[in-house]
């Protein structure tokens, strides 16, 4: 533990879903940590009642993604050590903050994802909304004091999903881990109960030597349907 040293809530832009390649300039700090946050967890259920019945039970349909509502601030009337009175007042800080987490991305052809992270918080996700309350202003009308309310989109990597859910119908898209004595035959029979996929699941994993699967590397497997 690091008792008495101040961790700032930190927000990571990053360009791709497997979060691997950062966002150039995608960083961002709180200027003061908040006083909290809230997460949010949705479960949506199928209603739908059959033609003349009275009643029907509720069925667990999916788990919607995680959402995180935070709130941050924005200051420079002189107050704040690090963070003294400039002429732009905090619009350069607010547009720094709207790269990281705002800007479109337009190799996905949608806003950054973004890693969040401070003390246990750990979330990875993206904006869905965010509304900007101006409060302190100069005479000439510089925005001196800010605060953002931001809304998050929790985004789960498809390996880490499928582990999660641990499916096992040949019909759904898997990713397997690969452990020691694991070979692709193997596996695949584990999946679709059929080893002859493998040859399949090579190509979609574009492996030249499926015969030297090495432990920890991940591997795709492809809906039957598809092929």
């Amino acid at each position: 533990m690091n008792e008495g040293k101040l961790e700032k809530l930190k927000v990571v832009a990053y360009s791709d879903p497997e979060f691997n390649e950062k966002v150039a300039g995608g960083e961002f700090s709180t200027l003061l940590n908040p006083e909290k946050y809230l997460y949010r967890y949705k479960i949506d259920q199928n209603e739908d009642q059959a033609p003349g019945t009275s009643a029907a039970p509720t069925r667990f349909n999916k788990k919607l993604p995680e959402e995180l509502d935070l709130d941050f601030l924005f200051d420079r009337t002189g107050i704040v050590p690090g963070k003294e009175a400039i002429e732009a007042g905090v619009i350069d800080d607010i547009e720094h903050f709207k790269k990281v987490v705002l800007d479109y991305n337009g190799e996905e052809h949608k806003p950054n994802y973004v890693l969040i992270s401070w003390g246990s918080l750990l979330f990875k996700g993206c904006l869905t909304e965010m509304s900007l309350e101006f409060k302190l202003f100069r005479a000439d009308g510089t925005p001196l004091r800010a605060l953002a309310k931001a809304k998050f989109k929790g985004f789960v990597e498809d390996n880490l999903r499928a582990a999660k859910e641990n499916n096992s119908s040949p019909d759904l898209t898997h990713f397997r881990t690969v452990k020691a004595g694991d070979t692709l035959p193997l596996m695949a029979h584990r999946i679709y109960g059929d080893p002859a996929y493998y040859l399949e699941v090579a190509k979609a994993n574009k492996l030249v030597n499926f015969r030297n699967l090495k432990p920890g590397q991940a591997i795709y497997f492809p809906p039957l349907q598809k092929q």
